[in-house]
């Protein structure tokens, strides 16, 4: 247990009620990218190539350079170039395109976003220990309701579901 957890201290409600949401929620958003952010790079990988690694492989051949770019394009926040990324995993001989565009993912591809993906379930773990499921459950609603009550789209995603 890290010294941060050992100090967390405790504070009334009134207290916590009158915290800065966006100051908390971009806090929480640097600490949870950085640390998925540092494992992909311990593979070479940065979140495009991961996202391009994951939506390739849950649809083989669905998604093409167009498709996926526009897909992926909302969530960046690094002003992506999204050709990059698809010619490096190509490069590495981690994903193909068939003659209509098709992206599928190769041994190697499936074989690098498996180790890429134990990386990162050790950020999630890190990242849920002491919260109870019923808690993070109740945040994520509550921050669905920000999104949404600020006029952006609180529903998950389509491919979340």
């Amino acid at each position: 247990m890290s010294a941060q957890i050992e100090n967390l201290k405790e504070y009334s409600q009134e207290e916590l009620a009158a915290q800065p949401i966006g100051a908390w929620t971009g806090e929480a958003y640097r600490r949870v990218v950085g640390a998925i952010r540092a494992q992909l790079a311990a593979e070479n990988l940065t979140q495009p190539h991961w996202w391009t690694l994951n939506h390739a492989s849950g649809a083989p051949g669905h998604w093409t350079r167009a498709t996926l770019t526009a897909r992926l394009t909302p969530y960046d926040d690094q002003d992506t170039d999204f050709d990059a990324v698809y010619d490096d995993l190509i490069a590495r001989g981690w994903l193909t395109e068939d003659a209509t565009g098709g992206m599928t993912l190769t041994e190697e591809g499936e074989a690098g976003r498996l180790r890429a993906r134990e990386r990162n379930l050790g950020v999630h773990h890190q990242t849920h220990e002491g919260i109870s499921q019923a808690d993070f459950i109740t945040t994520i609603n509550v921050l669905r309701r920000m999104v949404a009550n600020l006029g952006g789209n609180g529903n998950l995603p389509e491919d979340a579901k």
